[in-house]
């Protein structure tokens, strides 16, 4: 019989995870971006506009 000793911080039990705010606001940035050059240069307003199907869906 084996016993297993854990250190304190091994362990995933605690959610001390350090938050990028300067990632997350250049991320929010760039979507913006990108979201309104598509909107304007490409015309895409569609309710469905970016959503990527994997299958092709036929309309008749």
């Amino acid at each position: 019989m084996t016993t297993m000793t854990f250190t304190h911080g091994a362990t995933a039990a605690t959610d001390t995870r350090h938050p990028h705010r300067l990632g997350n606001v250049l991320r929010a940035c760039k979507v913006l971006v990108v979201t309104a050059l598509r909107v304007i240069l490409l015309g895409e307003y569609d309710e469905e506009a970016g959503i990527h199907r994997r299958s092709p869906s036929y309309r008749t």
